[in-house]
């Protein structure tokens, strides 16, 4: 899979991981900042995507698009259109341009809002990737789990690097009789739940 990576995509993906590691080293806000994934973690979701039962394909928190890159590209393998959703303007236009330059704009169906106000209304899902403000992860938990087909997936990122922050909502997920959930030691710790 990861051999078939198309070289628009794969330029793309490096010029965002230059410009991250940029951001965490010169002083960048945290604001301004990027804060994607590392590489092992797209691969680990986009397998995650690929392995997933059909159903819609989800992103909360587009950011520039790195993460959205992997999940589209593996949303692209199964036939499948990605939905990431992105509040930040300034991140949301480096979003659009990621998409454009790395020639997956038919695969991903971009939205720019409050995450909070369009997750009740997602049904039928298949995948679903969290990474924004950790305050919205527990609205956006409750939501989705309940519209997670049967083997759906939701993965949650900063599981273990935000442990203090998400901690009741990490003990929800880990506890909760909808779903197995465990938490991976890849990049900084993905929380994995899937629909029972």
């Amino acid at each position: 899979m990861f051999h078939d990576i198309p070289e628009p995509v794969l330029k793309r993906m490096k010029f965002l991981e230059e410009a991250d590691a940029r951001d965490r080293g010169d002083g960048t806000s945290l604001a301004k900042r990027l804060k994607q994934i590392t590489p092992e973690v797209g691969r680990f979701l986009a397998l995650l995507v690929a392995s997933a039962p059909p159903g819609d394909c989800i992103e909360v928190g587009t950011s520039a698009g790195y993460s959205t890159l992997w999940l589209a590209f593996a949303c692209r393998l199964t036939g499948r259109k990605l939905r990431t959703l992105e509040i930040l303007p300034e991140k949301a236009a480096l979003a659009r341009e990621t998409f454009r330059i790395a020639g997956l704009t038919d695969f991903v169906d971009f939205v720019q809002g409050d995450a909070l106000q369009h997750v009740p209304t997602f049904k039928n899902i298949g995948f679903c990737f969290l990474d924004a403000d950790k305050e919205t992860y527990p609205p956006c938990y409750e939501a989705m789990v309940p519209n997670l087909v049967r083997g759906g997936i939701l993965a949650a990122d900063n599981a273990t690097s935000h442990e203090s922050a998400l901690h009741p909502m990490l003990q929800r997920a880990l506890t909760d009789t909808r779903v197995d959930a465990v938490i991976v030691p890849i990049g900084r710790g993905e929380l994995v739940c899937r629909k029972i």
